[in-house]
């Protein structure tokens, strides 16, 4: 993988970290680690109360990216509207693959996720176990689109709870 260039994310950026979702980078610091000066990106998870420290130098291994553009959210919001595609495969290896597609970091997989795993009021109740992957995926999902059209995580929620329901309707 190539080596993120220095300038490619500035502090006040919003970033996309696979396994914690939307955060911000707070400011680029040298901290001196085993005798070698290290530059990080300092990322602040708000929601999480989190806060990240990434070398500059692994971020895109790390698989550190900017938020998704406008067409990968209007792509991630018709894959939303999409039929629910369930595998019959048994509950402990669909949950492993949704657990894997939500720390990708990838838009569209979490998307799929959502789809995958909402449930309309007159369908049967969700386990406790999908029910987490669930709001695991539809919150990364919120804060991303939120973050991408500058809208309140609440409006955003909003929005994409109408188009899924708007789907089973």
């Amino acid at each position: 993988m190539t080596k993120t260039k220095k300038n490619e994310f500035r502090p006040d950026d919003f970033v996309v970290y696979p396994a914690h979702g939307v955060g911000k980078i707070v400011s680029i610091e040298e901290q001196e680690v085993a005798g070698f000066k290290l530059e990080l990106f300092v990322i602040s998870f708000e929601k999480d109360k989190m806060t990240l420290r990434v070398p500059t130098n692994k971020a895109t291994e790390a698989g550190l990216r900017a938020l998704a553009s406008a067409d990968t959210v209007a792509h991630a919001m018709k894959t939303l509207k999409g039929k629910a595609k369930v595998k019959k495969a048994m509950w402990s290896r669909r949950a492993q693959e949704y657990e894997q597609k939500i720390n990708s970091g990838d838009l569209i997989a979490i998307a799929e996720v959502v789809r995958d795993l909402h449930r309309a009021d007159d369908q049967r109740e969700q386990s406790y176990s999908e029910r987490q992957l669930y709001e695991a995926a539809l919150e990364r999902l919120t804060r991303e689109y939120a973050a991408v059209s500058g809208r309140d995580e609440r409006v955003a929620g909003k929005e994409i709870e109408d188009v899924l329901v708007g789907r089973a309707a």
